[in-house]
Protein backbone atom coordinates (compact mmCIF):
# COMPACT_ATOMS: atom_id res chain seq x y z
CA UNK A 1 0.00 0.00 0.00
CA UNK A 2 1.38 3.54 -1.19
CA UNK A 3 1.08 5.72 2.36
CA UNK A 4 1.42 9.32 2.74
CA UNK A 5 2.53 9.39 6.36
CA UNK A 6 4.57 6.80 8.19
CA UNK A 7 5.65 7.56 11.91
CA UNK A 8 8.01 4.80 13.35
CA UNK A 9 8.59 4.85 17.13
CA UNK A 10 7.94 8.52 17.72
CA UNK A 11 8.61 9.64 21.24
CA UNK A 12 8.07 13.13 22.41
CA UNK A 13 9.53 14.21 26.37
CA UNK A 14 8.61 16.74 28.04
CA UNK A 15 10.98 16.00 31.12
CA UNK A 16 10.01 12.69 32.76
CA UNK A 17 6.17 12.98 30.92
CA UNK A 18 6.26 10.96 27.43
CA UNK A 19 3.35 12.54 25.43
CA UNK A 20 4.69 10.35 22.45
CA UNK A 21 5.76 6.52 23.34
CA UNK A 22 6.72 4.76 20.50
CA UNK A 23 3.96 5.68 18.20
CA UNK A 24 4.09 4.01 14.73
CA UNK A 25 1.13 4.59 12.21
CA UNK A 26 0.70 4.57 8.25
CA UNK A 27 -1.96 6.42 6.74
CA UNK A 28 -2.36 5.32 2.99
CA UNK A 29 -2.48 7.92 0.44
CA UNK A 30 -6.12 8.89 -0.54
CA UNK A 31 -7.65 8.15 2.86
CA UNK A 32 -9.59 9.83 5.71
CA UNK A 33 -7.69 8.71 8.84
CA UNK A 34 -9.51 9.02 11.90
CA UNK A 35 -7.25 9.72 15.27
CA UNK A 36 -8.88 8.54 18.17
CA UNK A 37 -7.99 8.91 21.75
CA UNK A 38 -8.81 10.74 24.71
CA UNK A 39 -7.72 13.70 26.00
CA UNK A 40 -3.92 13.41 26.83
CA UNK A 41 -3.30 10.12 24.58
CA UNK A 42 -1.29 11.82 22.29
CA UNK A 43 -3.14 12.71 19.41
CA UNK A 44 -1.78 16.72 19.37
CA UNK A 45 1.22 16.10 20.18
CA UNK A 46 1.43 13.94 16.93
CA UNK A 47 0.34 16.19 14.94
CA UNK A 48 2.82 18.74 16.22
CA UNK A 49 5.44 16.66 15.31
CA UNK A 50 4.50 16.29 11.98
CA UNK A 51 3.65 19.38 11.11
CA UNK A 52 7.35 20.58 12.05
CA UNK A 53 6.20 22.88 14.82
CA UNK A 54 8.04 20.30 17.26
CA UNK A 55 10.79 17.51 17.25
CA UNK A 56 10.51 13.88 18.02
CA UNK A 57 12.64 12.80 21.06
CA UNK A 58 13.12 10.16 19.08
CA UNK A 59 11.70 7.75 16.45
CA UNK A 60 11.31 9.04 12.72
CA UNK A 61 8.57 9.70 10.11
CA UNK A 62 8.23 9.75 6.45
CA UNK A 63 6.26 11.82 4.68
CA UNK A 64 5.85 11.58 1.51
CA UNK A 65 8.38 8.98 1.08
CA UNK A 66 10.79 12.01 2.61
CA UNK A 67 12.35 11.32 6.25
CA UNK A 68 11.84 13.78 8.65
CA UNK A 69 15.56 14.19 9.37
CA UNK A 70 16.36 15.03 5.44
CA UNK A 71 16.94 18.38 4.25
CA UNK A 72 14.34 18.22 1.99
CA UNK A 73 11.55 17.19 4.53
CA UNK A 74 10.77 21.66 4.84
CA UNK A 75 10.29 21.39 0.87
CA UNK A 76 7.65 18.25 0.79
CA UNK A 77 5.76 19.94 4.49
CA UNK A 78 4.56 22.76 1.48
CA UNK A 79 2.00 19.72 0.53
CA UNK A 80 0.30 19.40 3.92
CA UNK A 81 -1.72 22.01 4.95
CA UNK A 82 -2.70 21.77 8.94
CA UNK A 83 -5.68 23.34 11.29
CA UNK A 84 -3.84 22.60 14.28
CA UNK A 85 -5.73 23.07 18.04
CA UNK A 86 -7.86 26.49 16.66
CA UNK A 87 -7.58 28.09 13.15
CA UNK A 88 -4.84 30.36 12.38
CA UNK A 89 -6.94 33.54 11.16
CA UNK A 90 -6.25 37.21 11.78
CA UNK A 91 -9.72 38.15 13.32
CA UNK A 92 -9.49 41.84 12.27
CA UNK A 93 -9.38 40.64 8.36
CA UNK A 94 -11.68 39.59 6.41
CA UNK A 95 -11.61 36.48 5.03
CA UNK A 96 -10.57 37.29 1.62
CA UNK A 97 -7.88 39.37 3.35
CA UNK A 98 -6.94 36.26 5.10
CA UNK A 99 -5.75 34.38 2.42
CA UNK A 100 -4.40 37.03 0.61
CA UNK A 101 -1.83 37.36 3.76
CA UNK A 102 -1.82 33.17 3.27
CA UNK A 103 -0.92 33.61 -0.14
CA UNK A 104 1.69 36.13 0.63
CA UNK A 105 3.34 33.94 3.74
CA UNK A 106 3.77 31.04 0.80
CA UNK A 107 4.99 33.40 -1.76
CA UNK A 108 2.44 32.44 -4.33
CA UNK A 109 3.10 35.29 -6.71
CA UNK A 110 -0.69 35.84 -7.81
CA UNK A 111 -4.39 35.59 -6.23
CA UNK A 112 -6.00 33.92 -9.52
CA UNK A 113 -7.22 30.90 -6.59
CA UNK A 114 -8.35 32.83 -3.83
CA UNK A 115 -12.42 33.33 -5.31
CA UNK A 116 -12.49 29.45 -5.97
CA UNK A 117 -11.06 28.77 -2.48
CA UNK A 118 -13.71 30.86 -0.74
CA UNK A 119 -16.94 29.03 -2.50
CA UNK A 120 -15.57 25.94 -2.15
CA UNK A 121 -15.65 26.56 1.76
CA UNK A 122 -19.16 28.56 1.71
CA UNK A 123 -17.80 32.07 2.40
CA UNK A 124 -17.54 33.47 -1.18
CA UNK A 125 -20.71 35.89 0.53
CA UNK A 126 -18.80 37.15 3.57
CA UNK A 127 -17.31 40.88 1.86
CA UNK A 128 -16.12 43.13 3.89
CA UNK A 129 -17.47 41.23 7.11
CA UNK A 130 -14.37 40.61 9.69
CA UNK A 131 -13.39 36.90 11.05
CA UNK A 132 -14.20 38.67 14.85
CA UNK A 133 -17.57 38.53 13.00
CA UNK A 134 -17.81 35.11 12.17
CA UNK A 135 -19.58 31.96 14.12
CA UNK A 136 -17.67 29.26 15.16
CA UNK A 137 -18.50 27.30 11.96
CA UNK A 138 -17.23 30.07 9.55
CA UNK A 139 -13.99 30.18 11.48
CA UNK A 140 -13.55 27.07 11.25
CA UNK A 141 -14.32 26.92 7.58
CA UNK A 142 -11.89 29.96 6.92
CA UNK A 143 -9.08 28.34 9.26
CA UNK A 144 -9.78 24.70 6.48
CA UNK A 145 -9.49 27.64 3.69
CA UNK A 146 -6.39 28.70 5.17
CA UNK A 147 -4.33 25.76 5.24
CA UNK A 148 -5.99 24.53 2.00
CA UNK A 149 -3.52 27.86 0.29
CA UNK A 150 -1.19 26.59 -1.48
CA UNK A 151 -3.11 23.43 -2.92
CA UNK A 152 -1.74 20.53 -0.41
CA UNK A 153 -2.67 16.79 -1.11
CA UNK A 154 -2.47 16.47 2.60
CA UNK A 155 -4.74 18.01 5.09
CA UNK A 156 -4.81 17.91 8.91
CA UNK A 157 -7.77 18.70 11.19
CA UNK A 158 -7.32 18.88 15.02
CA UNK A 159 -10.60 18.71 16.39
CA UNK A 160 -12.25 20.29 13.43
CA UNK A 161 -15.95 20.32 14.87
CA UNK A 162 -15.43 20.52 18.10
CA UNK A 163 -17.74 23.16 19.34
CA UNK A 164 -19.96 23.45 16.39
CA UNK A 165 -24.26 23.36 16.44
CA UNK A 166 -25.40 20.72 14.55
CA UNK A 167 -25.76 22.83 11.65
CA UNK A 168 -21.79 23.58 11.83
CA UNK A 169 -20.67 20.17 12.23
CA UNK A 170 -22.66 18.83 8.75
CA UNK A 171 -21.24 21.88 7.25
CA UNK A 172 -17.78 21.03 8.22
CA UNK A 173 -18.43 17.05 7.31
CA UNK A 174 -19.46 17.73 3.99
CA UNK A 175 -16.42 20.03 3.36
CA UNK A 176 -14.38 17.35 4.58
CA UNK A 177 -15.93 14.81 1.89
CA UNK A 178 -15.69 16.67 -0.70
CA UNK A 179 -12.09 17.77 -0.57
CA UNK A 180 -11.58 13.78 -0.24
CA UNK A 181 -13.97 12.82 -2.60
CA UNK A 182 -13.53 15.30 -5.73
CA UNK A 183 -9.86 16.99 -5.16
CA UNK A 184 -8.07 13.41 -3.85
CA UNK A 185 -6.83 14.89 -0.46
CA UNK A 186 -5.23 12.51 2.04
CA UNK A 187 -6.90 13.77 5.18
CA UNK A 188 -5.97 12.88 8.76
CA UNK A 189 -8.88 14.04 11.58
CA UNK A 190 -8.24 13.83 15.47
CA UNK A 191 -11.14 13.48 17.13
CA UNK A 192 -12.89 13.15 20.34
CA UNK A 193 -17.03 13.41 18.85
CA UNK A 194 -16.56 9.26 17.49
CA UNK A 195 -20.20 9.20 16.50
CA UNK A 196 -19.17 12.05 13.90
CA UNK A 197 -15.95 10.41 12.71
CA UNK A 198 -17.38 7.57 11.82
CA UNK A 199 -19.25 9.01 9.10
CA UNK A 200 -16.32 9.99 7.46
CA UNK A 201 -12.96 7.71 8.20
CA UNK A 202 -12.02 5.06 5.88
CA UNK A 203 -9.01 4.39 8.26
CA UNK A 204 -8.71 4.33 11.84
CA UNK A 205 -5.87 4.65 14.47
CA UNK A 206 -6.36 4.30 18.24
CA UNK A 207 -4.12 5.66 20.21
CA UNK A 208 -3.68 5.33 23.89
CA UNK A 209 -0.69 6.48 26.43
CA UNK A 210 1.41 7.85 23.42
CA UNK A 211 0.81 5.33 21.41
CA UNK A 212 -1.06 3.58 18.73
CA UNK A 213 -2.90 0.54 19.76
CA UNK A 214 -4.73 -0.41 16.89
CA UNK A 215 -4.80 0.65 12.93
CA UNK A 216 -7.93 -0.89 11.69
CA UNK A 217 -9.82 0.06 7.90
CA UNK A 218 -13.45 1.21 8.36
CA UNK A 219 -14.34 -2.00 6.24
CA UNK A 220 -12.65 -4.24 8.80
CA UNK A 221 -14.00 -2.36 11.24
CA UNK A 222 -17.72 -3.33 10.32
CA UNK A 223 -16.52 -6.55 10.03
CA UNK A 224 -15.13 -7.11 13.57
CA UNK A 225 -18.11 -5.19 15.23
CA UNK A 226 -19.77 -7.29 17.29
CA UNK A 227 -23.61 -7.60 16.04
CA UNK A 228 -26.23 -8.29 18.98
CA UNK A 229 -29.67 -8.88 19.93
CA UNK A 230 -30.95 -6.60 22.71
CA UNK A 231 -33.83 -8.19 24.69
CA UNK A 232 -35.69 -6.44 27.45
CA UNK A 233 -37.42 -9.45 29.77
CA UNK A 234 -39.77 -9.44 32.83
CA UNK A 235 -37.12 -12.10 34.67
CA UNK A 236 -33.64 -11.17 34.28
CA UNK A 237 -32.93 -13.88 36.47
CA UNK A 238 -34.57 -16.36 34.62
CA UNK A 239 -32.92 -14.98 31.08
CA UNK A 240 -29.42 -15.40 32.79
CA UNK A 241 -30.45 -19.17 33.82
CA UNK A 242 -31.54 -19.63 30.05
CA UNK A 243 -28.82 -18.01 28.50
CA UNK A 244 -25.96 -19.89 31.04
CA UNK A 245 -27.72 -23.32 30.33
CA UNK A 246 -27.47 -22.30 25.81
CA UNK A 247 -23.98 -21.58 26.22
CA UNK A 248 -24.37 -17.80 25.30
CA UNK A 249 -22.41 -14.86 25.54
CA UNK A 250 -24.65 -12.11 27.47
CA UNK A 251 -24.17 -8.96 29.25
CA UNK A 252 -26.96 -7.51 31.65
CA UNK A 253 -27.50 -3.95 30.54
CA UNK A 254 -30.09 -3.00 33.72
CA UNK A 255 -31.75 -5.21 35.59
CA UNK A 256 -34.77 -6.37 32.52
CA UNK A 257 -32.50 -5.98 29.67
CA UNK A 258 -29.36 -7.83 28.31
CA UNK A 259 -27.29 -7.85 24.68
CA UNK A 260 -26.66 -11.28 23.76
CA UNK A 261 -24.02 -12.56 21.09
CA UNK A 262 -23.57 -14.60 18.62
CA UNK A 263 -25.77 -16.50 16.36
CA UNK A 264 -29.31 -17.48 18.58
CA UNK A 265 -32.42 -19.15 17.74
CA UNK A 266 -35.25 -16.63 19.00
CA UNK A 267 -37.78 -19.29 18.74
CA UNK A 268 -35.90 -21.81 20.81
CA UNK A 269 -35.29 -18.51 23.35
CA UNK A 270 -38.83 -17.54 23.85
CA UNK A 271 -39.62 -21.06 24.51
CA UNK A 272 -36.92 -21.57 26.95
CA UNK A 273 -37.78 -18.46 28.75
CA UNK A 274 -41.37 -19.00 28.85
CA UNK A 275 -41.33 -22.10 30.91
CA UNK A 276 -39.16 -20.12 33.18
CA UNK A 277 -42.75 -18.04 33.62
CA UNK A 278 -40.18 -15.07 31.74
CA UNK A 279 -42.18 -12.81 29.10
CA UNK A 280 -40.19 -11.36 26.09
CA UNK A 281 -41.30 -7.50 26.16
CA UNK A 282 -39.24 -6.40 22.95
CA UNK A 283 -35.99 -7.69 20.76
CA UNK A 284 -34.59 -5.57 18.82
CA UNK A 285 -31.01 -6.04 16.66
CA UNK A 286 -28.05 -3.91 17.14
CA UNK A 287 -24.27 -3.22 16.11
CA UNK A 288 -21.81 -2.63 18.03
CA UNK A 289 -20.70 1.15 17.42
CA UNK A 290 -17.55 2.77 17.13
CA UNK A 291 -17.80 4.12 20.68
CA UNK A 292 -18.50 0.31 21.72
CA UNK A 293 -15.39 -0.74 20.17
CA UNK A 294 -13.20 1.87 21.53
CA UNK A 295 -13.95 1.99 24.79
CA UNK A 296 -13.73 -2.09 24.53
CA UNK A 297 -10.35 -1.91 22.50
CA UNK A 298 -8.78 0.66 25.57
CA UNK A 299 -10.40 -1.25 27.88
CA UNK A 300 -8.42 -4.03 27.01
CA UNK A 301 -5.36 -2.66 26.73
CA UNK A 302 -5.69 -0.87 29.89
CA UNK A 303 -6.74 -3.92 31.87
CA UNK A 304 -4.31 -6.33 29.72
Amino acid sequence: MDYCLETTSLCKEYGHYKALNGLSMHIPKGSIYGLVGKNGAGKTTLIRLITGIQKPTSGEYILYNVKNTDKAINKVRRRMGAVVETPAVYLEMTAEENLIMQYQILGIPNYDGIADLLKLVGLADCGKKKAKDFSLGMKQRLGIAVALCGSPDFLILDEPVNGLDPQGIIEIRELILKLNRDFQITILISSHILGELSKLATHYGFVDGGRIVKEISAAELEANCRKCVHLSVTNAKALCRVLDGMNIEYTLTSDAEADIYGEIGITQLTLALAKENCEVKFIQKRDESLENYYMNLIGGQANA
